[in-house]
């Protein structure tokens, strides 16, 4: 067997601006590749799409957090509500989170936001699991900080799907929901925490601002600003007309609009509409 990957590395040549890929392997299932070159190294690393990015099967099971919850269930079910993690469990979920974390941020590059969202919420339901059982406080909270991202990422990828679907106003809701998530969130005494919350806050903005752009104006915004333009030039004359169309508008009463020709009429139907 030739262990030597060269004529991989030689096929992808790196690119530090497009150098993650999806593949299908010789099983059938998909993975992520990642191109390398660190110093005299050159290499691929490389994830599974579905399950454990890492392809491990924790106790038996897809994900540590499965079979947690099902330990957590079991012992519910026989009368035992004092489940708790011990901190070799919050360290194993603990490591199962930033490999999750890991793969959503290879696959906001890959612009596979359903994935995204997949595993930005499978790290919500770790989150809160770890904060609602760890026996320890440090373990409790040790998650926490993180929430400002994670909301951040799960809204982006939320509003990138509406706007791939052509609905832009649903988008820029989305985005100012998570806006509100993130300013409803209880501060956390870390740095991390301060820092994310900033930094989401900012994204979240320049998100909206780029989704406005994708918002057709409506037929009276659009008369609005033929208002303005027609003020700031002194064109009064038109100015008046606009007023009237504008006025008609917003008292329904578009049957008085004399100057509408055929075209605006249909723009006006489909406004309203």
């Amino acid at each position: 067997m030739n262990s030597d990957i060269a004529d991989i590395l030689d096929e992808w040549p790196f690119d530090p601006n497009s150098n993650v890929r999806q593949i299908r392997a010789s099983d059938g299932r998909e993975k992520i590749q990642v191109r390398i070159e660190q110093g005299p190294f050159r290499g691929i690393l490389q994830m599974d799409l579905e399950g454990r990015p890492d392809g491990v099967r924790p106790h038996g099971w897809d994900f540590a957090l499965d079979y947690y919850t099902f330990l957590r269930d079991s012992a519910h079910n026989e009368g035992n509500p004092d489940f708790s993690l011990d901190r070799t469990m919050c360290k194993e979920l603990f490591a199962e989170s930033k490999c999750i974390y890991e793969r959503y941020a290879f696959l906001l590059q890959l612009a596979d936001f359903k994935r995204v969202v997949r595993d930005a919420e499978r790290n919500m339901r770790l989150f809160r699991f770890v904060h609602e059982h760890a026996e320890h406080p440090d373990d409790r909270d040790n998650l926490e900080r993180w929430w400002p991202y994670l909301l951040r990422i799960h809204g982006t990828a939320r509003a990138m799907i509406a706007l791939a679907e052509k609905t832009p106003k649903r988008a820029i809701a989305i985005v100012e929901e998570a806006r509100r998530q993130l300013n409803a969130l209880k501060p956390i005494d870390a740095v991390e925490f301060r820092i994310e919350l900033e930094r989401s806050l900012e994204a979240l903005d320049e998100l909206e601002a780029e989704l406005n752009g994708h918002v057709e104006p409506s037929m009276l915004e659009r008369l609005e600003t033929e208002l303005q333009e027609a003020v700031d030039k002194e064109d009064f004359e038109v100015a008046a007309i606009l007023r009237d169309r504008i006025f008609a508008i917003n008292n329904g009463d578009q049957a008085n609009d004399d100057d509408d020709d055929d075209d605006d009429a249909q723009q006006e139907a489909a406004a309203d509409a």
